[in-house]
């Protein structure tokens, strides 16, 4: 290569280098901003200054676990109608990562209704927000410094990650994302701005945003038994996450259009405000529902009966026509589908935690919807601080999870051919 050509590739890779540590530091802030904005309207919505929202949520009385949703429900009908009637459409992050340009407005605008309706309680994951504010991020940074088209995708993908690993304070989390969901590569072109821009993005967030692991468990162990439960649960949970995942499609596909989302949505929601009325575990982006299974406190018969709450409390929200994302909704329902399924063997074999049951069935459920092993095996160690050797049996039941749950689409697959 001639001294030009040197030159040339020299500020290439400078400029490539300076984006990447823009999108890094932009993720953060959004993750700090989507963070602040929630626990604002979480403390206002539920009436607490301190604690978690479970907390929240639990001390306040029934009548405002009501009014918060029905509220979430009359600003999201208003907004997303107005958004869906007279904005352009709004370009998902897959989309976006194959070179479909996002539209400013409308962008920014579908993550705040996600924020807003969150923060008051709606039963649907608050990722989506934080993911298509950074990819919007880094696709108009990368389009203004030159890139190239495959560069700006590359960047979207992990303006996308980077946007998730803030809010949630998962850097490899954030990073697997982007290369194993969105871009489905791995390369040095793709790991190298993937791992440097969640990085620097959760290190931004930690300004703000809490770093010790959402959730707490108690000290657990592995055990043969444990070992052996995972193996045979496996293919259950693949069940559970297939029908979780064909559940949320429907609901998604058969969302009101146009201005029914006026009456839809605040009805439903004020049926998942009368839920939380008696259940207050149900309220927000599953969080609270899955701090109560990994407390590994709950009874067995509240564990049952949230996991089909909180199950039909996000349909619900989705089919309303919500906006948002199913991680942390997968999440619990992962937890209590592992503590109810583990009930089984403790009753004959005792000795497990039930805490650890709930790691595995969340890791293996959570990988399951997602089609990404390797991101919800890391997503869920890293959101429970879990010690590496947990990673054994949960791999072994996201392997017979992801079996059944690709035998299955094979199967539907072959029908329709």
């Amino acid at each position: 290569m001639s001294v030009d050509g040197v030159r040339q590739e020299g500020r290439r890779l400078l400029r490539l280098a300076a984006v990447v540590v823009a999108v890094g530091v932009g993720a953060g802030l959004v993750g700090i901003g989507v963070d602040l904005a929630l626990q604002a309207l979480e403390h206002l919505a539920f009436g607490y200054s301190r604690g978690s929202l479970l907390d929240g949520a639990t001390q306040a009385p029934p009548w405002r676990r009501l009014a918060a949703l029905v509220s979430a429900g009359m600003v999201g009908a208003v907004g997303w109608w107005a958004l869906r009637t007279w904005a352009r459409r709004v370009v998902s992050v897959e989309d976006a990562a194959k070179g479909t340009p996002m539209p400013w407005f409308t962008t920014v605008a579908n993550a705040a209704l996600q924020v807003v309706i969150v923060g008051l309680g709606a039963s649907i994951g608050r990722e989506a927000a934080p993911r298509e504010l950074g990819a919007l991020l880094a696709e108009k940074v990368s389009r203004a410094a030159g890139l190239s088209a495959r560069e700006v995708r590359i960047l979207v993908a992990c303006g996308a990650g980077a946007g998730l690993a803030a809010v949630y304070n998962v850097p490899f989390g954030g990073a697997l994302f982007a290369v194993e969901v969105l871009l489905a590569e791995v390369s040095f072109a793709v790991l190298l701005p993937a791992f440097a821009t969640s990085a620097i993005a959760a290190t931004v967030a930690r300004l703000v945003v809490p770093t010790d692991p959402m959730y707490a468990l108690p000290p657990v162990e592995l055990t043969p038994t444990l070992v052996g439960w995972s193996f045979a649960a496996g293919p259950l949970i693949g069940l559970g996450a297939a029908g979780f995942t064909w559940l949320t499609r429907y609901a998604s596909g058969t969302r009101p259009r146009g201005r029914s989302i006026l009456w839809t949505m605040p009805l439903l929601f004020a049926a998942v405000g009368a839920v939380a009325m008696v259940l207050p575990e149900v309220v927000g982006n599953g969080k609270a529902a899955a701090q109560t299974a990994f407390s590994a406190m709950a009874p067995l018969a509240l564990v049952g009966i949230l996991l089909v709450a909180k199950t039909g409390t996000t349909l619900a929200t989705i089919r309303a026509g919500a906006a948002g994302g199913t991680l942390t909704p997968s999440v619990a329902v992962g937890a209590m589908l592992g503590i109810v399924l583990g009930s089984v063997v403790n009753a004959f074999a005792p000795g497990t935690s039930v805490a650890a049951f709930a790691f595995v069935g969340a890791a293996a459920f959570l990988a399951s919807t997602m089609r990404a092993p390797m991101t919800g095996l890391i997503l869920a160690s890293e959101f429970t601080g879990m010690s590496p050797e947990m990673l054994v049996p949960a791999m072994l039941a996201t392997a017979g999870a992801l079996a059944v749950v690709y035998f299955l689409e094979r199967t539907r697959l072959s029908d329709i051919a």
